[in-house]
This record gives structure tokens, C-alpha cells and sequence, in this order.
């Protein structure tokens, strides 16, 4: 849809805004809205157990639509009201969330309460969102970004009337909600898409390429498998599983570039990710020649959250090593088992249930070697495995290729959803007659 402009324009003299409607007025937040600075309470009147009013510290509490709060106090120290807007002032700054009711509000929150007579609430929200940039820009602090009240107090707002500031801000709601959708419907997409995923790795890891009738393993986890399929522990196939470890220092001897140290965050089941990589000085990795990890090595998640995202290490891969949380699986060269087929193997849905029921039988947020080695797999014949791997690789590259799409499609309605919102507040379109 292509939007009319407004009649006459003024410049604002701020970069970020740019010329508005002549017949808009400039104000400082703080005379139109009230902007209250959280304070956080004493540690012993902070609890989890319901008691008090919800209490936020921060935007990791921040909902889609309001706050999920996994804190209350006793003693109410500062609080927002129904109709305030949220905002994150430490990293990341800026995010937003809409005061369904009172909460209490520590450091890491302002609430901004509308003055109603000059404001639509909907509109400023509108506004301050648009504000994230700026706010970042006015950040400071080494530890982590923050802003403070002051800086959000006097962040330049220029108003419409209030019917103008209601209809844009109708406009948005309607729009964003459609645009929402839009990203809603492409999130489900690349679920389904992931699970496509699985689905096929663990049909074709442990049931072939040739439609062979089945036998029962007798193994609960990895149910019925080819006939002509051996079946054996992954011990008597690798020749090592041992973890790595974290050097004495931990993260203070990181250095800028050396010796690639990988941890659980850089292991992920479609292969190694290596955005935030560390790296270690050549002296360090001469300690911990034990946990350097060789091109073909499986690479399992043993502790946290991560646990059993696995991958292998590619070919030609450079030297690294990894700490205490990642697992080496190491096959001989000359094994029956394929490096390729047992990552597909321990990326598929029975080795995923059986390292869950580890952790719920045993209590314990780890996996053992023990645990791992002791870990029943499929053993089809060498051909058979690569016919496996390669069918497996051609047909996850072809739902890569519509995950990547639909984060594509993501990324460019979020920029239109950003544009959109800039340029109704900033009156760089004219929606009166179309609210």
C-alpha cells in the first residue's frame, strides 16, 4: 500500500527523527509522561513463592504482550501502574513491555506513566519503541550498557493532536498485528521444518535406505531396526570418550586469537557454530593436549541445558580443544562404525530419549562416559552407513534451504515492522484516512 504524506514539513534537527508535520509540537518525555526509575529491594524481602506483588528486575521478565515476573516482595519499594509502559534501561536497553497491573520495579526497569491529557498511551508506546536505537546510542557503562531516567526523560517526542496520535496508534495495532501474524506463521514454518528434520534423521539412521523388513532390537529406546543390522554398545567401537577441560584461569587467559577453545554454546546438532569462539595461547594448549579433538571426532554435550546437541568435527578442521562440558567420541580410522553415521546416530530421536531418561532417573544435570559408552546403537554394514549419511545430508540440505528462506522472510518483516512504526510516529505518512 503506498501512504500520502502530510501537506508541510519542519525540520526537527535530531538525525534519527528528520522532518516532521509542520503542525506537530516538540516536547520532552518528561512533560508529557511521568518516568519513574525502578529500585531494587532488600534481597530477604524478595521471594518466589507469590508472597507480595510481582516484582520485575529486568526485560528478561518481559512477556509477548505483559510481564511474566518470577519474583514478588513483601515491601513494595517502586512501582508501575496499570497503563504504564516498561522499559529495559540496562542491556538490552530498550525493549518494551505494556503494565497490565502494578508491579514492583528494580533497577534494571523505568515505567513510564502517560499524562493523559496530552498523550495517547498507544501512540507513545509507539514512539518509544522507535527510541531503541537512540537510547543504545546514549548508553554507557563497561560492565554492561544502562541508561538512566534522566536519559529517557529527555528523549525528544514531537505529538500530533491527540484524535492524530489515537489513529496513528490504531493504525499500528492493526498493521503490526497483521505483520505479527506474518512472523508468527514463518516461527511455526521452521518448527515444523525442524522437526522435519528430526524425523528424517531418525528414520533413516535406524531403519536404512532399502525398506528391509524389521526385527526387535530389544533395546526400549531404539525400538526395531533391519534384519541384517548388528546391534552392539557404543564402547566397543570408540576408542575414546573423555571430556575436556577448562584451563586455571578460566576466562581471563582467553586471548584474542590462537588456539580455538570450543564449549557446550559452540556445539549444536546442524554442526559447529563459532560466532563467539575463544581462544587459547599455544602454551595453554600444551596442557591440555587431552582434550584436543582431531577432523571426524564426535562431539557430545555432556552438562546444562545443551545436553546431547552433538556434531563433528569437519575435515581439515583447524586445532582446538574444548572444556569440560563437551565429550569426545573418537572412532579409529579402520572401525566398522562410521564417524558420520554415529553423529546421525546420536542426533536421532531414540539416543535423545535415552539420554533423558538418564537425567530423570539419575537426577543429575550430566551425562557419564560410562552413560555414553554403555549407549545401544545400530550397526548396518559400512556401505549401508554411507548410503545412510548421504541420504541424510541430501535431504536435510533441502529443508536448510527453507529454514534459511523463512528467516529471510522473518528478518525482512521485522524491518518492516520497524519502518512502518517510524515512519507513522515520525509523521512520514499520513494515516488519518486510513485508521
Amino acid at each position: 500500500m503506498k501512504y500520502s504524506p502530510y501537506k508541510n514539513y519542519k525540520n526537527s534537527g535530531i538525525e534519527w527523527i528528520g522532518n516532521i508535520p509542520s503542525e506537530w509540537i516538540d516536547y520532552r518525555l518528561k512533560n508529557i509522561a511521568n518516568v519513574i526509575a525502578g529500585q531494587s529491594p532488600h534481597s530477604s524481602d524478595v521471594n518466589q513463592e507469590g508472597l507480595g506483588i510481582p516484582f520485575l528486575q529486568g526485560c528478561a521478565e518481559f512477556g509477548f504482550k505483559t510481564p511474566n515476573p518470577l519474583n514478588w516482595c513483601s515491601s513494595e519499594v517502586k512501582s508501575s501502574r496499570k497503563g504504564d509502559w516498561l522499559i529495559s534501561v540496562r542491556a538490552p536497553v530498550g525493549e518494551m513491555n505494556f503494565s497490565d497491573q502494578s508491579y514492583g520495579i528494580g533497577r534494571g526497569v523505568a515505567a513510564i506513566r502517560p499524562i493523559v491529557d496530552k498523550t495517547h498511551p498507544g501512540f507513545l508506546g509507539y514512539f518509544l519503541k522507535n527510541s531503541i536505537d537512540y537510547l543504545n546510542s546514549v548508553s554507557t557503562g563497561s560492565t554492561f550498557k544502562a541508561v538512566s531516567a534522566d536519559d529517557i526523560s529527555t528523549i525528544k517526542v514531537y505529538l500530533p493532536s491527540i484524535q492524530n496520535q489515537g489513529q496513528i496508534a490504531d493504525f499500528l495495532d492493526r498493521e503490526i498485528a497483521k505483520i505479527n501474524e506474518l512472523i508468527q506463521n514463518q516461527e511455526k514454518l521452521i518448527e515444523h521444518l525442524e522437526e522435519s528434520k528430526q524425523a528424517t534423521i531418525s528414520e533413516l539412521s535406524t531403519k536404512g535406505t532399502s525398506g528391509a523388513t524389521l526385527k526387535n532390537s530389544n533395546d526400549i529406546f531404539l525400538g526395531h531396526i533391519p534384519n541384517l543390522w548388528g546391534i552392539s554398545k557404543l564402547k566397543f567401537f570408540a576408542e575414546k570418550v573423555s571430556s575436556g577441560k577448562t584451563p586455571s584461569g578460566g576466562g581471563s587467559v582467553y586471548v584474542s586469537s590462537g588456539v580455538m577453545f570450543l564449549r557446550s554454546q559452540n556445539i549444536y546438532d546442524d554442526g559447529l557454530r563459532l560466532d563467539d569462539v575463544v581462544y587459547i595461547s599455544k602454551e595453554i594448549d600444551k596442557d591440555l593436549s587431552s582434550s584436543r579433538v582431531s577432523p571426524n571426532d564426535v562431539l557430545l554435550n555432556i552438562t546444562g541445558a545443551s545436553i546431547g546437541r552433538t556434531c563433528i568435527v569437519p575435515k581439515n578442521f583447524s586445532a582446538a580443544n574444548v572444556n569440560q562440558h563437551v565429550c569426545i567420541i573418537r572412532v579409529p580410522e579402520k572401525s566398522l562404525l562410521s564417524p558420520a553415521y554415529l553423529s546421525m546416530l546420536l542426533k536421532a530421536s531414540f539416543s535423545k530419549k535415552y539420554f533423558d531418561y538418564i537425567q530423570n532417573g539419575s537426577g543429575r544435570e550430566g551425562l557419564n562416559f560410562e552413560q555414553i559408552r554403555n549407549l545401544t546403537i545400530p550397526v548396518p554394514p559400512l556401505h549401508e552407513q554411507e548410503k545412510i549419511v548421504c541420504a541424510i545430508s541430501k535431504k536435510l540440505e533441502k529443508i536448510d534451504i527453507l529454514v534459511k528462506a523463512a528467516y529471510a522472510s522473518i528478518s525482512l518483516l521485522k524491518e518492516r515492522r520497524s519502518s512502518l512504526i517510524s515512519a507513522a510516529v515520525t509523521g512520514k505518512i499520513n494515516v488519518r484516512g486510513l485508521a
